[in-house]
């Protein structure tokens, strides 16, 4: 429900885990199989001398190759986009739930914070001996503000009939609010529901 660039994570995920893989893999033919030691240090003997021959070549007037400044700026660029990547991160917070100028009583705007529905909500939620553990956050999406709701079921629990009560919880307070709130209802399960029991009472 967030602005999260899920899309753009799970690339950077797949393109670093194949990074890792081929390093894995490579390091274990070297290690395992003894022929693969003097291709290994052939390629590198190559590769070495390719780049001191790009060095070479581009000689800047004052002494020393442009490429080290190419490869600065190169570097440069990746801290800029990985702070812009960080910051992106659980984008779509909203501190305001809704927002009115319609008031009769009160001059001026009307602001309901999204702290309040939270804590109502996170207050019903607490009091549930059929649940692990609840959430309840804010967030913006498409220029609308809605609620989040992540539940975690103890085991057995219908999510059916949870997420019907839910439900009836979100519209009370959509009634004491008077503001009717777009709702994301997650039902989660883990191995915290499986291992969690219900309290007993005797």
């Amino acid at each position: 429900m967030n602005g999260t660039p899920r899309l753009l994570n799970r690339v950077l995920l797949a393109v670093i885990g194949l990074a890792l893989l081929v390093s894995g893999v490579l390091a274990i033919v070297l290690a395992a199989v003894p022929a693969a030691g003097p291709w290994w240090q052939a390629r590198t003997a190559s590769l070495l001398a390719a780049v001191d021959d790009a060095l070479a070549r581009t000689q800047a007037p004052g002494g020393g190759s442009w490429l080290w400044f190419a490869a600065a700026a190169v570097l440069v660029l990746v801290i800029v986009l990985m702070v812009a990547w960080v910051a992106n991160q659980g984008k779509g917070r909203a501190d305001v739930l809704a927002a009115s100028f319609e008031a009769r009583e009160v001059a001026g705007k009307v602001v309901i914070s999204g702290a309040l529905a939270e804590q109502a909500l996170k207050a019903a939620l607490a009091e549930r001996t059929d649940l692990v553990s609840s959430s309840v956050q804010t967030y913006e999406v498409q220029g609308r503000t809605g609620l989040k709701i992540r539940l975690l079921p103890r085991q057995g629990v219908s999510p059916q009939a949870l997420a019907a009560d839910v439900s009836e919880l979100v519209e009370a307070l959509d009634a004491a609010l008077g503001v009717r709130t777009p709702v994301l209802i997650s039902i989660g399960a883990g191995t915290r529901s499986k291992l969690g029991r219900a309290e007993r009472v005797r």
